[in-house]
């Protein structure tokens, strides 16, 4: 527990024995001072109590009569607490030999202290070291105990959430939501997920921000990095300081003009006044602050200010989903619409009589209602459509790979083909000149007259070949052409031969193989790249000595040692120079007054000789 074994000290193990005899004579004293007659008609029993410290018996008014004491406290019963005189001298011994043992521990804490002074740089360094390090495990534990998923943050504003569920919800419904855009505008039914969606986000970007794990898909997820996050949810009313809930508002909106790349989520941001007069003074407020670079997560029921923002391509519509037949928010989303906000139907479900919800819809009025149906049916085509247009592209995506892997397996067959004629012409030639040598050895009129069949029978094939081909287009320089399976640009055209590039290598190819691909994007060459990686080095130390050293050879050697220093990431130094005639600490002190990358730099307390230096 860090105390000092007496075991080892001598001195503190004869304290401590001398500790222990003095407590036991305290305790047979008291002992028998409770057990004596003379006390007996004066004791209220005979424990011995321990008040702020002391060993002290409990005893009734008039006790001075027998026992000269010193009164310590007071029961709630009015008994007094007492200190006997007669164990006094014990408690002074007691006193002195805490007092002794104190003294030892201070010498001892002194020898360490001194010990320590001379790493105390490098006890500092390595203390807030292992602080990084028990922050990192405990967050390591913590991801592998609940299978959470660490994000870091990317340097885009983009929010990319996959399967993100809630820390705070027992059992929360995943979700999966995309933000790139300047401002994110949620409405849609009352109750829906609104507010959750919008926290959802905030706490992505914090836990992100802080290297928090938390459940979701890795390797879909993406959280962009944020100066700052703002949340400006709770009511601001407040009687104490005489502030509205519209003016509160209006107080945290101006705090975000002097905010920059931040990302803030408002709820409810036509709270406390006219929806009309808000919705124009938000849509130029949002405008303004976005040219900040700042990123807003909105939710309203104005369909004015939804209508307003709508248009803007800056602007992501989200409309929080509710299910008509079983009368219940889905708490689920859909991007690119406005939603019905359905106050009538969350009112009956939270228990408001179906009476007072069909009159309230009378005096609603029929037209209203009518625009909402017409909103909700808007949201349910769009989303019919999307789905639709999802459904399309999987099938498209499906074709295209088809149409890949059809071609990859046409170029396999024709390299089979190509390879096998290839052979097969190698075999004939190899049995014609066989043949050839076969007759100039012994001359056969009916073997030459084989051998010219054949050489027919080639020339025919090759000629019914080149008419089975199809029209082949003209090729030209700049063309993007593909040969056997590699794919790259015509050079040049030579003859019967073209110079092609594929992947920055040049070919010399027959021109009768190539083949045009058509109008594709030729492929922009990546200009050369130098990556210049520094590696700490290994020499890094957290002080140096430059006593006996000439000024030159001092300066040379601090100079490395304190790039070593940057280099190794600490934060502070010490310069042993010693104190001598001063002229070596004068030329330290004049180079380091111009050295770059310090903070400050000052001679150590208590040693002249030692000078510290701030990274």
């Amino acid at each position: 527990e860090g105390n000092i074994n007496p075991e080892r000290e001598p001195e503190l193990y004869d304290i401590e024995k001398a500790l222990k005899i003095n407590k036991s004579e305290l305790k047979d004293k008291l002992y028998r001072l409770a057990h004596s007659s003379t006390l007996k008609d004066y004791l209220v029993d005979t424990q011995v109590h321990f008040l702020n410290g002391e060993e002290t018996l409990m005893v009734r008014g008039g006790f001075n009569r027998v026992i000269k004491a010193s009164v310590v406290g007071r029961s709630s019963g009015g008994f007094f607490y007492i200190l006997p005189q007669s164990i006094s001298h014990l408690k002074e011994k007691e006193a002195m030999l805490l007092s002794r043992r104190e003294e030892v521990i201070y010498r001892y804490c002194q020898s360490f202290s001194a010990i320590f002074t001379k790493y105390f740089l490098f006890m500092r360094f390595i203390n807030r070291e292992y602080d990084r390090f028990d922050h990192y495990q405990a967050r390591v534990e913590f991801a592998r105990a609940y299978d959470y998923q660490f994000i870091l943050p990317s340097k885009s504003k983009t929010i990319k959430l996959s399967e993100f569920c809630h820390p705070a919800i027992v059992n929360p419904i995943p979700v999966n939501m995309k933000l790139d855009k300047s401002i994110m505008l949620v409405t849609g039914v009352n109750a829906g997920g609104k507010t959750m969606l919008l926290k959802s986000l905030l706490s992505a970007v914090y836990m992100s921000k802080n290297l928090l794990p938390f459940k979701c898909d890795a390797k879909k997820t993406e959280v962009g990095h944020y100066k700052s996050i703002e949340a400006v949810i709770d009511d601001p009313q407040s009687v104490k300081n005489d502030i509205s809930t519209f003016a509160g508002r209006m107080v945290e909106f101006a705090k975000l003009f002097d905010k920059e790349n931040a990302i803030v989520g408002v709820d409810e941001i036509e709270l406390g006044t006219d929806s009309d007069e808000a919705a124009s003074l938000f849509r130029v407020m949002l405008d303004e602050l976005r040219k900040k670079g700042i990123t807003f997560i909105v939710t309203t029921h104005h369909k004015r200010l939804a209508s307003l923002m709508g248009a803007d391509d800056d602007v992501e519509l989200i409309a929080a989903l509710y299910d008509e037949e079983r009368r219940k928010p889905t708490y689920t989303f859909l991007q690119g619409s406005i939603g019905k906000s359905y106050a009538f139907e969350t009112a009956q479900r939270y228990g408001v009589p179906a009476h007072i919800i069909q009159k309230a819809k009378i005096v609603y009025g029929e037209d209203k209602d009518n625009l909402n149906e017409l909103i909700e049916k808007s949201t349910t085509l769009e989303r019919d459509m999307r789905l639709k247009i999802a459904k399309i592209d999987e099938e498209l995506k499906a074709v295209e790979r088809k149409k890949e892997n059809l071609e990859s397996i046409e170029d396999r067959l024709n390299e089979q083909h190509r390879k096998a004629i290839a052979t097969l012409e190698n075999r004939y030639n190899a049995a014609t000149k066989r043949a050839q040598e076969a007759i100039k050895v012994k001359e056969s009129t009916e073997g030459r007259r084989l051998l010219n069949d054949a050489y027919k029978h080639k020339e025919r094939s090759k000629q019914a070949k080149e008419a089975q081909q199809p029209n082949k287009v003209e090729l030209k320089k700049g063309d993007r052409v593909k040969y056997r399976s590699n794919k790259g640009d015509l050079l040049s055209i030579r003859g019967k031969e073209a110079t092609i590039e594929v992947d920055g290598l040049k070919m010399r190819v027959p021109l009768s193989q190539l083949k045009r691909l058509g109008a594709l994007p030729k492929v922009q060459k990546k200009q050369p790249k130098t990556t210049v990686n520094i590696e700490k080095s290994g020499r890094g130390a957290i002080s140096i000595k430059l006593l006996g050293n000439f000024a030159d050879e001092a300066i040379d050697k601090l100079d490395r040692f304190l790039s070593d220093a940057l280099v190794s990431g600490f934060s502070s130094v010490e310069i042993i120079h010693g104190t001598g005639t001063g002229v070596l600490k004068k030329v330290i002190t004049d180079y380091l007054k111009v050295y770059p990358k310090l903070q400050s730099f000052h001679g150590q307390k208590g040693n002249l000789g030692v000078t510290i230096v701030y990274l």
